[in-house]
């Protein structure tokens, strides 16, 4: 082994006595270099991408959502949210009433969905922060904050007292309507703010307060439809889980941030994992101009291959002086490539020299994982095909003059 080794590092470093050899030979390692470097960037790229996603979703979604496994509501006693607010884990929560709703204002109507919260939720969101006009809704008083396409389509005013905006929600029970003026509960508010959080909040949702809410559609002060919760730095979620279900009867449903946005990020694995599979498939392609270049440096060095046979090298040994080289030429290469990869991660993290608009680069994270999957991904296959072209020396290769 020590003697292989030993050989390719010559091999290695000695240029060919073919210049068109010495080429081909800068080529391939060159496109191991280029394949190698294109992975981790779009690996680099697509991590960035998730945790701006997240970053995003931090603005609107809790860490932590709990939901009623059955029905509309969950039950909250005051002896249960005391056990609650005594949770280490548990950084803020807030409570909320939310429900469909139908909006009015002067002849115009929306399908809405209105969510009324407490006076905690700004410390488990940062919603307030997509307020744009306006203020926030002041705790006690009939007003909503209203999405940005919500306000165009009702055009109505700003802290209008004028000219109020009619909510109503349907009433609960069961069995036929048969007075559809009996089938909502209406109560009117005046538009305090307005937000723009991304076209799904934007088109249809209102923030409340959670009395308001709560007397809008008759619930008792112990139930609530969710309760969101910001989990302290050193949180662990499994066990806070564990705790809330048990808090709770067991009749709730937990969902973490990204089980709430389940299908984008099942979607952006998705597409990572195609672009991994297509840059891996150039990385192939590239690899076989590798193997193309290590059979034209076995051709031109045949006579030293001879040479090794005559002092009695076997061929197991010859094919390993091969393959180590083809296998330093890959590990070099790899290496040079993730470099280089990371170099230009870390100057679109610092300078955003890549916008996505005037104001936003785009987004990039250095991760050591990529690392590990784009080297492992190169060595893996650059060593099958170090071996696939040393196993094209034989013997009658070597004895033929």
């Amino acid at each position: 082994m020590q003697f292989a080794r030993y050989i390719a590092q010559r091999y290695l470093v000695s240029k060919s006595g073919t210049n068109a050899v010495n080429i081909i030979t800068y080529i391939s390692i060159g496109s191991i270099i280029l394949g190698t470097m294109v992975l981790f960037i779009v690996l680099s790229a697509f991590s960035g991408l998730k945790e701006f996603n997240l970053s995003i979703t931090s603005i609107i979604d809790p860490d932590i959502k709990v939901l009623p496994a059955t029905g509309k509501t969950i039950t909250l006693t005051p002896t249960q949210e005391k056990e609650l607010a005594s949770f280490t884990e548990i950084q803020a929560y807030s409570k909320v009433i939310e429900e469909r709703a139908y909006l009015e204002h002067e002849g115009k109507t929306s399908l809405g969905f209105i969510k009324g919260v407490d006076e905690n939720y700004l410390n488990v969101t940062q919603i307030d922060s997509t307020i744009f006009a306006g203020n926030w809704p002041t705790l006690g008083e009939p007003a909503v904050a209203m999405g940005y396409l919500v306000r165009r389509r009702l055009s109505i005013n700003l802290t209008d007292y004028s000219s109020l905006l009619s909510v109503m929600t349907p009433k609960p029970g069961t069995g036929q309507i048969t007075d559809p003026t009996q089938a909502f509960n209406s109560s009117k508010a005046v538009v305090s703010g307005v937000f723009q959080a991304g076209e799904t909040l934007d088109n249809d949702h209102i923030f409340a307060n959670i009395d308001f809410v709560g007397a809008l559609l008759g619930y008792p002060e112990d139930k609530i439809s969710t309760l969101e919760i910001k989990l302290s730095p050193e949180a662990d979620e499994d066990r806070l889980r564990e705790k809330i279900s048990s808090l709770l009867n067991n009749n709730v449903i937990i969902k973490n941030r990204i089980e709430l946005n389940d299908a984008l990020y099942k979607m952006l694995n998705t597409e990572n994992l195609a672009l991994y599979f297509i840059c891996t498939l150039v990385l192939i392609i590239a690899l076989f101009s590798f193997i193309g270049s290590l059979i034209m440096i076995i051709v031109d060095k045949r006579k030293h291959i001879k040479t090794l046979s005559d002092l009695g090298a076997s061929l197991a040994s010859i094919r390993m002086i091969i393959f180590t080289q083809g296998a330093l030429m890959i590990l070099l290469g790899g290496a040079v490539g993730i470099i280089l990869g990371a170099i230009l991660i870390v100057i679109q993290q610092q300078f955003g020299f890549i916008p996505i608009t005037e104001s936003l680069p785009y987004p990039v994270k250095f991760e050591l994982v990529n690392i590990v999957i784009v080297y492992a991904t190169i060595v893996i296959l650059g060593f099958l095909s170090a071996r696939l072209a040393a196993s094209r020396i034989n013997k009658k290769f070597i004895s033929s003059d």
